[in-house]
């Protein structure tokens, strides 16, 4: 297992706000010689701790504007239901993010659609349909002040 010191977090915390970044600029805003960084980014890739790298998307730009988690409840408690559950959501495109969550509810999801009426089609036409689901709740996005996601 590779150690996370306190380079080790920089280089990390650098390569989250910009995973394109040369290594020599790395080096220079983490203090570290090219060639010491770029071992240490490829311990960092080959321990798993980097386990890939993407681009951000501008969501407004791709056409979505609504954005929603929804608390889903299932109306089976078993790992076939959860299993097919699972299934049905990995076709869905507007399913960003799905967990499997502890509460009162089994599943957390981000969905984003273009609009509100893009959304209604997938809370009927989707969730809707499926037959594990017993209990729905929307919460709808106003605002992000603060979104790390990659």
């Amino acid at each position: 297992m590779t150690k996370i010191d306190a380079i080790n977090q920089k280089i990390l915390r650098e390569l989250s706000r910009d995973g394109r970044i040369s290594n020599l600029d790395l080096a220079e805003r983490v203090g570290l010689s090219p060639s010491a960084c770029l071992r240490r980014v490829q311990e960092l890739e080959r321990s798993g701790v980097i386990s890939g790298y993407r681009a951000v998307l501008n969501p407004q730009a791709m056409g979505v504007g609504f954005v929603a988690y929804i608390a889903v409840g299932l109306s089976l408690h078993t790992k076939s239901s959860q299993e097919s559950f699972e299934r049905s959501i990995a076709l869905a495109p507007e399913v960003r993010e799905c967990h499997n969550i502890t509460g009162n509810v089994e599943y957390l999801l981000r969905v984003e659609a273009a609009d509100l009426a893009a959304y209604k089609r997938f809370h009927t036409d989707v969730l809707g349909t499926l037959p594990q689901v017993a209990s729905i709740t929307s919460y709808v996005v106003m605002g992000s002040p603060k979104d790390d996601r990659a």
